[in-house]
């Protein structure tokens, strides 16, 4: 096999943007598959460029000239800058591959634009592309692993891209690790709802910590764990083997149902600094919230209560929601979700509305036969900028009313300043000021506010939202070109419509694949 040249990409971002949330954080949201690509790659003897995109570089400095293979990694929001970069790469000679959350959900989409789309990949799946590595138009190849890897590439093994990234972070420096793939709960929402959950290997887990202590003063570390600590007592006790009590900070995405207060006391212990549990709903997922059947009032209380427990042991918590659930209806939720608020006042609040990501849940199927999902282009599907399905128990403008309302109340000055003052120390309490202030906070109240003015006063916009035209309102066409910037010209012709039905129209069949070829032996020895 011949040497390549390997650009590596991965997209943090959609396009440029001067957000102060960008400049704080954006570097501190690179995924870890890019990083354990660009160290495959090189493992099988090619050399590779490294490029964490943050919305804040000029991107046609940042990426290499002459390549002969390069894979980007992107998730969905991030699709058409995906489909423009491939697109220019494509024109000098270069063969393109697209893996993350986007090609998982969408891959009969992405095979258009890409010639290969990977769904579940390891290194044997690498292996196929860097051996075949040829041309596949007009529709790529999709190839996939049968499950999730077994191992990954650790920390130091994966050290001088991190490095190279959180270079570009101006103040907090976040470390990304992985303990698990795969989650055990079945939100019917969720990408990883499907997936099996597995722990990791716990040595490499602890050489990486022994490494980061040893490289980084007072290192800040985020568990990428769909669900962090399922195995709560084997993933302590390899934190403690491996490094002094508090000497590392963590944040972590966990369920409120492994957040007793004996737990509490352990991972404050460890140097847990932020969690990030999932409420998602008043009327549903109680085994996750640990509330049990109990809905409505009785479970804003009951949450409330352990949340505020968690705020005496955690400074951060940030508390995720799904707003536009099927079990949603009238005003209640939101109320709900707001006594939520002024009972818990530390807590910052994470809204997503309700998206069907393609393939990526079981509940995507049901709602694509039912006609009930939108076709907005790729770039508004980050949870926030476009809700792709049509709710149950709302009309469209009372809908947005309920989330404008929602919104204002969650990010007014007065509910900043008392989460200011319920939050301990200076990092957690300005960076609530910082989200709540920015694109975040004001931006979507922004945001929200304009789209609901216009489902009254632009026809074309309120009848594409109501399912009666497919044409796409000028309002999304003008905000993409805009995001895309210098990269809009590259972006190729019709990419800015898909099926939202894909997924429906292959009755629930695997996406369209060819089998891995079993890897060459290596040459014996003469």
């Amino acid at each position: 096999m011949r040497r390549l040249r390997i650009a590596v990409v991965d997209l943090v971002t959609k396009g440029p943007t001067r957000s102060l949330y960008a400049r704080v954080m954006h570097a501190n949201l690179a995924s870890i598959m890019p990083q354990v690509v660009a160290v495959w790659c090189e493992a099988e003897g090619h050399e590779v460029d490294f490029v964490c995109y943050t919305g804040l570089e000029e991107i046609s400095k940042e990426l290499p000239g002459s390549v002969d293979l390069v894979f980007i990694g992107a998730f969905t929001e991030a699709a058409l800058l995906a489909y423009s970069l491939s697109n220019r790469f494509r024109a000098q000679g270069a063969v393109t591959v697209l893996g993350g959350p986007h090609a998982r959900c969408y891959p009969e989409d992405a095979r258009k634009y890409f010639d290969y789309v990977l769904g579940f990949t390891d290194r044997n799946v690498i292996r196929e592309v860097l051996r075949d590595c040829s041309v596949h138009r007009p529709e790529g190849v999709v190839l996939a692993a049968k499950q999730q890897p077994r191992e990954l590439p650790g920390v130091q093994q994966r050290w001088k891209f991190i490095a190279r990234t959180l270079r570009k972070a101006p103040l907090l420096k976040i470390v990304p690790m992985l303990g698990s793939l795969g989650c055990p709960y079945t939100c019917s929402f969720c990408i990883d709802s499907v997936v099996p959950y597995q722990p990791l290997d716990v040595e490499v887990m602890k050489e990486d910590l022994r490494f980061l202590r040893r490289t980084v003063k007072r290192p800040r570390v985020a568990w990428h764990d769909p669900n962090f600590g399922v195995r709560f007592d084997d993933t302590m006790n390899a934190i403690e083997e491996a490094v002094p009590p508090d000497s590392i900070d963590f944040i972590a995405e966990s369920s409120l149902s492994l957040l007793g207060e004996d737990h509490l006391r352990r991972l404050r212990k460890n140097g847990f600094k932020a969690v990030l549990p999932g409420i998602e709903s008043w009327y549903e997922l109680g085994n996750k919230s640990k509330t049990g059947r109990n809905v409505g009032m009785e479970k804003v209380r009951q949450v409330s209560e352990h949340v505020n427990l968690i705020l005496r042991y955690l400074p951060y918590v940030q508390t995720n929601f799904v707003v536009g659930l099927d079990c949603d209806e009238g005003p209640e939720p939101f109320e709900l979700t707001k006594e939520f608020l002024r009972r818990t006042p530390g807590a910052f609040p994470g809204f997503s509305l309700l998206s069907a990501f393609g393939r990526a849940a079981p509940i995507n199927l049901d709602l694509q036969r039912d006609g009930r999902v939108l076709p907005f282009p790729f770039h508004f599907l980050d949870n926030n900028r476009a809700m792709n399905v049509r709710p149950r128990n709302y009309s469209w403008p009372a809908f947005y009313d309920q989330v404008i309302d929602l919104t204002r109340f969650a990010f007014s000055w007065k509910a900043i300043g008392r989460r200011f003052e319920a939050t301990v120390g200076a990092i957690p309490r300005w960076m609530n000021v910082v989200r709540a202030i920015s694109s975040e906070g004001f931006g979507r109240i922004k945001y929200y506010t304009e789209i609901r003015r216009r489902l009254d006063s632009d026809l074309t916009l309120r009848r594409y939202f109501e399912q009666k035209s497919d044409e796409l309102p000028e309002f999304y066409v003008a905000q993409a070109r805009h995001d895309l910037g210098p990269m809009w010209s590259s972006l190729p012709k019709g990419a800015l419509r898909h099926d939202p039905n894909a997924y429906a129209a292959s009755e629930s069949r695997p996406a369209p694949s060819v089998p891995l070829r079993p890897a060459p032996r290596p040459a014996q020895p003469v």
